[in-house]
């Protein structure tokens, strides 16, 4: 009888080992946050003016971003163009709100930036500290928008397809393990895991 039950203890714990291990990130899914260059556009109230001025200033920067950025297979030389082009991003985002009939100020910079969870629609990235791109328009107290800017999956209103996005992905050195944290976080597995990862970022 005791033998037996400590049998089944065994056999509990050892499935749960099991378990928690298959849960956990595997090796390389925390380069997500290492990879990739985020995108955070801060509008300068929540007026619907303001809203829409946000929108006109992604665009435009994006206008520019988007074939900058094309050709890039690291984050490093996506951040190297970046910052050689800071003054041209600059330049075309106070022009769209001088355009606008604006006064406003706006900033620029490059900078290590903590992000909430963010689902797109058919991805979704793990809270963390990113590299990041954060445009400041006026007093930057209105909504935010945010989206990845290297890979290129920032595309202004449109949507960005499924193939498209683990090309996108894939082409800048995700694996498919870790690609698969970012897509298929409705899946119960992988929000656990999506959840550990979040966890373990916030230790380092």
């Amino acid at each position: 009888m005791m033998q037996g039950k400590r049998i089944l203890i065994a056999f509990l714990v050892l499935s749960s080992v099991l378990l928690f291990v298959g849960l956990m990130p595997v090796h390389g899914e925390a380069e997500i946050y290492d990879t990739v260059v985020r995108l955070h556009v801060l509008a300068n109230s929540d007026s619907a003016e303001d809203q829409a001025l946000k929108l006109e200033v992604r665009d435009a920067v994006l206008g520019l971003t988007a074939p900058m950025l094309e050709g890039c297979k690291t984050q490093e030389e996506a951040l190297s163009l970046l910052e050689e082009h800071m003054d041209e991003l600059q330049v075309a985002a106070e022009a769209v709100i001088r355009a606008k009939g604006y006064d406003y100020p706006v900033h620029i910079a490059l900078g290590l930036e903590e992000y909430p969870e963010r689902n797109y629609d058919s991805f979704c990235f793990p809270g963390g500290e990113y590299t990041s791109m954060r445009i400041c328009i006026g007093e930057a107290e209105g909504q935010n928008w945010w989206c990845c800017l290297f890979p290129p999956l920032c595309l202004g209103a449109a949507t960005v397809s499924n193939q498209d996005a683990e090309d996108a992905c894939i082409s800048v050195g995700l694996t498919p393990s870790q690609y698969k944290i970012i897509t298929e976080t409705e899946k119960p597995v992988y929000r656990v895991r999506f959840r550990l990862l979040e966890l373990f970022q916030s230790w380092w």
